[in-house]
């Protein structure tokens, strides 16, 4: 895939993002710090990018001729499924604009979107069995919490992008689980609430782990790049593994804690076990890419359908 192919695709990612007009200016902000940290890689300006979108300089009609090749038209469009589902629902203007997007690259297929909006509309659809307060000792919670880590982590490391959209779902999961054990029935808009709060984005979060596969090579090769693209993507991130980390242990604190932490304490917290996951990321990489290996799109659909996560 060409760069000019590369950046038409993060261009249309964030057309995708903007196309309700109903982002938060807290989501707005983290859109724009995505651009600026995956705006290392020389070749795209993504900064401009996202200036150009948020400025309306830039249209669809405008880079849709870019996309050369059936493959970059198919991930052109995938991609952007994933970021109008990245937050649980797509609105009717995201519907409107994925329509025109569909139309516009000759994609007739709807088993993407099917998938993507059976993934992100999961997460505490079918949650796992009521839990008893505190039938979790401290060496079970870190488990949990860890297992789960390495689930995302390894999801992180397919090269499917619908995969990845399973990583925000399974996350809140973790984060509704975290706080049964602790005697708390939450729903989809508390878990929300409590991610905003230690400043996770739902859409800028999709936007910077499918960039980073985008910009890292692993996309767009049909699946062919497992094996030869773990150790790559390894390097280049390992995020998914240390923010799953940090909100299962924060979430943990918080509850146990009555709910009592104010907001700065929690990102503070959040931050904190942030450094801490991606220190023992590294330390876990083979059990991840073990994991990676025997994990396909349909296997992590039925484990965020079914609480397996």
């Amino acid at each position: 895939m060409t760069a000019e192919e590369t950046r038409a695709i993060l261009t249309i990612c964030l057309l995708a993002a903007y196309a309700d007009g109903n982002k938060h200016d807290r989501e707005r902000e983290q859109i724009r710090q995505v651009a600026q940290g995956l705006a290392q890689h020389e070749q795209i300006n993504l900064p401009g990018l996202y200036q150009d979108v948020l400025l309306r300089r830039v249209k669809l009609d405008d880079v849709l001729p870019l996309l050369a090749s059936t493959e970059s038209r198919q991930l052109a469009y995938e991609m952007a499924v994933c970021v109008c589902d990245a937050d649980g629902r797509t609105s009717e203007q995201e519907q409107a604009f994925l329509s025109q997007l569909r139309q516009s690259l000759g994609q007739a297929d709807a088993d993407i979107a099917t998938q993507a909006d059976a993934l992100a509309a999961a997460p505490l659809q079918t949650p796992a069995a009521a839990a008893k307060p505190g039938t979790l000792n401290a060496q079970e919670m870190d488990r949990k919490i860890l297992n789960a880590a390495l689930l995302n982590g390894a999801i992180e490391l397919l090269p499917e992008n619908l995969s990845t959209l399973a990583i925000i779902p399974l996350q809140m999961r973790l984060v509704y689980q975290v706080g049964q054990s602790h005697g708390y029935e939450l729903d989809t808009g508390h878990v929300k609430d409590l991610l905003a709060t230690l400043g996770v984005g739902l859409t800028s979060q999709y936007l910077e782990e499918a960039g980073r596969k985008l910009l890292g090579g692993l996309l767009g090769r049909a699946g062919k790049g497992l094996l030869g693209g773990l150790g790559k993507q390894a390097v280049s991130s390992g995020m998914s593994f240390a923010s799953t980390y940090a909100l299962g242990h924060v979430a943990n604190q918080y509850y146990a804690g009555g709910r009592t932490l104010g907001t700065q304490m929690l990102r503070d917290a959040y931050q904190h076990v942030m450094n801490d996951g991606r220190q023992l990321q590294s330390q876990y990489l083979p059990q991840m890419q073990e994991m990676a290996r025997g994990l396909d799109t349909a296997k992590i659909l039925s484990m965020v359908r079914g609480g397996a996560a």
